[in-house]
């Protein structure tokens, strides 16, 4: 059997478990600016985040609510249309990089960093978690020691 005309990669997955993997990897790249997984998996997820990235910076309802739909979490949505693409105004096309970085050790699967290209700005819910977090953390390392 032949492949011609068949486009797009499999992952040995059906069609519903392809596209939950593809939804569940662009939001984890929303959230957390950049994410390592396999190079096949990386170049497929290029183009999805950047058309998701054109509807963001569009900014109107209808364009909001198709990246709801795209990406499996409402809030990464949003931090997507309101803090990501606003900083990626400059650009039309191009906003992701993909860098390998080394092959995996128990399958020599070769990893890739699929990350913006430009530098993102913290939010400030984002700049005052980590204040938070060692706010935090005396008050349980004193409850420890007593």
């Amino acid at each position: 059997m032949h492949r011609h005309g068949y486009q797009g990669r499999k992952f040995r997955r059906e069609r519903d478990q392809r596209k939950a993997l593809i939804k569940g990897l662009a939001t984890q790249l929303v959230e957390h600016g950049s994410i390592e997984t396999t190079i096949q998996k990386a170049k497929e997820i290029v183009p999805y985040v950047e058309v998701l990235i054109t509807k963001a910076k569009r900014g109107d309802l209808h364009s909001r609510r198709q990246v709801i739909s795209s990406l499996t979490t409402i809030a990464a949505a949003h931090k997507l249309v309101d803090d990501i693409a606003p900083q990626l105004g400059g650009r039309t096309s191009g906003h992701l990089r993909i860098k390998r970085t080394r092959a995996r050790v128990g399958d020599n699967a070769e990893l890739a960093r699929v990350s913006f290209v430009d530098e993102l700005k913290p939010t400030e819910a984002e700049a005052e978690a980590p204040v938070a977090a060692e706010e935090a953390a005396p008050k349980t390392a004193a409850k420890k020691a007593a």
